[in-house]
């Protein structure tokens, strides 16, 4: 089983391009399946989950591969479904492939779909995008683990979440647009990966107004077309990577983003005394001095991104002074703390909060990977530790990081992989 290896103390310098961002692709490729026309997805990163996305699509009767003329494209030929059950040893991988549960019933007037798998970083029941498909019309109902979706033809509705989820916002959204009449989300999340995939949805014929709001709005249509699209830069891999420049007080330039949808991310790092300029494409840091304390608390969007706790965490842990880390999202996202700790790391839980008192140095040592971005943060951690960091089960990161050490050792990182 591969490991990453890092040894501490090396400066990062230079500048690197974000990969494509995987949350937003998955959520296209299940949009794929709403049209019987080709769709060609550009910049998508070459991580596990879109392997399993691809998989999952190819167990429907779709054929979607990887572009053999583009190492960073994917091609997906929907046609005809044969067969709109999604298995269990496939969806069990991780949790965004539920998202192919609204466009199927929407398309095929029925769906079976395994109850998903991925980190166990908390409960993120699947009864709200039961709920939002029961609002448009459809009898759902769960069968020895199988969510069961059935309706001939879903009918535009007003659907409220009890609280914000993207996943069942974009499961919904995508629903309605072969609904009948108009539908009306409420409470909806206000992503940036919802706001793309409103865009790709209307690129195919969808009508929709709100993305981005509280209130979306959707005139369901007959049919979509073909979808052409390049995903967004990840933001979440760009913060990574900005926050290990931090932690080692480097100096490096991220590209490929859009910065306007990084703002939480970037306020926390400059509270932090990293030094940015920021244009609307690409970010540049430097850290010229010991991380400074501070106080966060993870939100929904545009609150700070609980996929980027760990990391700061990280970056705090080497802070002057202390720090507290509230976590309002997920209830069990903690698991990187014990192994901080193997490093040297002085944090404190207390419910949902971490207290984080910085300490000079920390200390290389064996790390376990529990989940995406826990796996992250020891690396982040590792970079600016003494000695040898060796962190194990990183098929975690490469489910959503496109091998980010071959990216952090152009910029200087004494890094590498082993088997």
């Amino acid at each position: 089983m591969d490991r990453i290896v890092v040894r501490g103390g090396a400066a990062l310098r230079g500048s690197v391009q974000a990969s494509g961002s995987k949350n937003a692709t998955l959520a296209l490729m299940a949009a794929s399946l709403l049209t019987d026309e080709p769709s060609v997805l550009r910049n998508v990163p070459r991580v596990r989950d879109v392997d399993t996305m691809l998989d999952i699509l190819n167990a429907l009767g779709v054929h979607a591969a990887w572009d053999p003329w583009d190492d960073h494209a994917v091609r997906i030929e929907p046609g005809e479904i044969t067969t709109p059950e999604a298995p269990y040893d496939l969806v069990r991988k991780m949790r965004a492939s539920f998202l192919v549960l609204g466009p199927l019933v929407a398309r095929c007037g029925s769906a079976r779909v395994s109850e998903p798998g991925g980190c166990a970083i908390g409960v993120r029941p699947v009864e709200q995008h039961m709920r939002g498909l029961e609002s448009l019309g459809a009898k759902v109902g769960l069968d020895h683990g199988y969510v069961e979706a059935r309706a001939p033809r879903l009918d535009g509705a007003r659907h409220r979440f009890d609280f914000v989820t993207v996943n069942g916002t974009q499961n919904v959204m995508m629903a309605a647009c072969l609904a009948r009449g108009r539908s009306v989300i409420e409470n909806a999340a206000r992503e940036p990966e919802v706001i793309e995939l409103a865009e790709a949805l209307q690129s195919m014929g969808a009508h929709i107004e709100g993305a981005g709001s509280e209130r979306i709005e959707i005139e369901g249509v007959d049919s979509l077309g073909a979808m052409e699209r390049t995903a967004w830069g990840d933001r979440i891999e760009a913060g990574t990577l900005l926050a290990a420049a931090t932690v080692v007080r480097g100096e490096i330039r991220v590209t490929g983003i859009h910065t306007e949808h990084m703002g939480a991310t970037l306020d926390k790092l400059r509270a932090c005394g990293a030094e940015l300029e920021v244009g609307d494409h690409e970010v540049a840091l430097r850290a010229p001095r010991r991380p400074r304390a501070l106080r966060v608390s993870t939100a929904p969007y545009p609150g700070f991104a609980t996929d980027m706790q760990a990391q700061l965490m990280a970056v705090l842990a080497l802070a002057e002074g202390s720090s507290v880390v509230t976590e309002t999202v997920f209830e069990n996202r903690f698991m990187h703390v014990p192994e901080l700790r193997r490093m040297g790391a002085d944090i404190e839980l207390d419910g949902r909060s971490a207290h984080v008192r910085g300490v000079e140095r920390l200390s290389g040592a064996p790390v376990m990977a529990t989940d995406l971005r826990a796996s992250a943060s020891l690396i982040v951690a590792g970079l600016a530790a003494e000695g040898e960091t060796e962190i194990s089960r990183v098929y975690h990161i490469d489910r959503g990081y496109e091998r980010i050490e071959e990216k952090l050792r152009r910029l200087g990182a004494d890094i590498r992989r082993e088997g």
